[in-house]
């Protein structure tokens, strides 16, 4: 029963995934053809801001409500859930609204000092109209997730991205030819719009399902404040902390590489080509993931609380297996296909640098969001939070240091040596709780044998009969045919097949 919740939460997680980065493919491509390098740079800097009002307001408090909501489920106390939601939401939205009249009137201030370019005064204005809408939807949603009802909020992921690309679409019209401040603006009120149309849905679902939630609660609103303050609080520190040290990361890159003798302009399409364009593509894949851990660390929670300790082990040797195979497989495509991939993609055959160079570090971005979902069901948030606060100083001493005399090749470099040994750690410290075997032949070696097999077979193919790449009928086709191949010899080699195996 736990092994089928967690699979039908994922694979409904998964579906909205895979229908949002596709949406949010065709909306990347379109605006990179609005924007140029230089406009998703611009854009990319408004992202810190969004991002550190999320964490203080609604990232710990919605994780912590995922987490209680499933404890109080295993006992059926559905009045603790009620009063937990209600709690958590409207400290959330206190906090977001504080963040939200702070940055509007504070917007010229932030712009001019903190993100260095003043052509994002009016997009942070709006964007900071959305925040309190954000914060009340993350916890709702939290809800939801605690629940194991993965179909809300998969829902209200596919209908933010089209009201996004609706929006911005509509108001391309008028926007352009009238500058970078007013497309960026554009991209901006898309997003917000995004989250209002979202927060109404998940708070009318919300509505409809208020009579399960009848029962009288058993803990005070003191106890409740305990609660929510004990976990959300290394939680949101967390997420703080981090999305400060990220949003440094994101904002020194462009003024150290304007140390290597480049323009700002130039700077900031080098970092727009990076965050903006090849990193949305390189995390495309990890929709799979994104919502494995979403659906593993509320059914962690559950089943440490009921000792369903062998069933959990099953299942997260399995998650890891499968996140090493999606990793691994990726990883593969992006170094063997990275300039046809940025020039069918976003016309922009420069692009493949970056992305074979991002290509090798996938298959420890994916494995550190499936194990962020097993530790934070498990309760690992204190780790978690010095795991990533070690991580963001190593990478800003590297872009400090080393960015300004060897360039975005420094970065990516840092960041892959820093991901690499927290992966490793992460890993050690989920198989010491959890009891698991890791099986490194399944996870390592046959997937990289596999996919290294796949990648010379179209080589070879296309070296001798000399065709090109450069099309979508072409990628497309190659990337199925190093697809299915991988998939083929993976269940050749009993990459799936070798795992222990429980009774459920």
């Amino acid at each position: 029963m736990f092994r089928h919740k967690i699979i039908r939460s994922a694979a409904i997680l998964t579906l909205a995934n895979i229908i949002t980065r596709l949406l949010g493919f065709f909306y990347r491509i379109f605006m990179s053809n609005v924007l140029g390098a230089e406009g998703m740079g611009l854009y990319q800097l408004i992202s810190p801001v969004y991002m550190l009002v999320w964490a203080f307001s609604s990232a710990g408090l919605s994780t912590a409500i995922s987490k209680l909501t499933a404890e109080q489920k295993a006992t059926d106390s559905y009045g603790n859930m009620h009063r937990l939601v209600f709690a958590a939401s409207a400290f959330s939205v206190f906090l977001a609204s504080a963040a939200s009249f702070f940055i509007y009137v504070n917007a010229p201030y932030i712009c001019s000092y903190l993100l260095k370019d003043t052509r994002t005064v009016l997009s942070l204005r709006i964007l900071a109209v959305c925040f309190p809408f954000m914060a009340a939807g993350s916890c709702i949603r939290g809800w939801f997730y605690g629940m194991q009802e993965a179909g809300v909020p998969a829902q209200c992921q596919v209908l933010e991205q089209c009201t996004r690309m609706a929006v911005v679409y509509v108001l391309s019209f008028s926007m352009l030819g009238k500058g970078l401040e007013a497309a960026c603006a554009m991209a901006v009120t898309g997003m917000a719009a995004g989250e209002i149309i979202s927060f109404i849905y998940v708070l009318l679902r919300a509505a409809l399902r208020k009579h399960h939630l009848k029962s009288r609660p058993t803990i005070s609103y003191k106890k409740t404040g305990i609660m929510l303050f004990a976990l959300a609080l290394p939680l949101t520190l967390n997420r703080v902390t981090g999305t400060l040290l990220s949003g440094a990361e994101n904002l020194l890159i462009p003024a150290k590489l304007q140390l290597c003798g480049i323009t700002r302009s130039e700077a900031v399409s080098v970092y727009g080509r990076l965050c903006g364009m090849a990193m949305p593509l390189i995390m495309f894949p990890s929709s799979l993931l994104t919502a494995l851990a979403t659906a593993l660390m509320p059914a962690v929670s559950e089943a440490s609380a009921a000792g369903h300790t062998r069933s959990l082990s099953s299942a997260v040797e399995k998650s890891l297996t499968f996140t090493s195979v999606i990793g691994i497989g990726t990883a593969g495509l992006f170094i063997c296909l990275p300039y046809e991939m940025g020039e069918v993609i976003y016309k922009c055959r420069e692009l493949g640098y970056l992305l074979r160079l991002l290509g090798a570090v996938c298959p420890f971005i994916y494995m550190q969001v499936t194990l962020s979902g097993i530790l934070n069901g498990l309760g690992k948030q204190l780790y978690i939070f010095i795991a990533n606060l070690l991580s963001s100083i190593f990478n800003i001493g590297f872009i400090c240091m080393f960015v300004p005399s060897h360039g975005i090749e420094a970065y990516i470099f840092g960041w892959f040596v820093s991901i690499l040994t927290t992966s490793a750690i992460s890993l050690n410290i989920a198989a010491g709780c959890v009891n698991i075997r890791l099986y490194f032949n399944n996870m390592l070696l046959k997937p990289a044998a596999a996919i290294a097999i796949a990648c010379m077979s179209l080589r070879f193919f296309v070296s001798q009969k000399d065709i090109s790449l450069y099309s979508v009928h072409a990628l497309t086709a190659s990337v199925f045919f190093i697809g299915s191949t991988y998939m083929v010899l993976l269940l050749m080699l009993g990459v799936f097949s070798s795992q222990r195996r429980y009774k459920y």
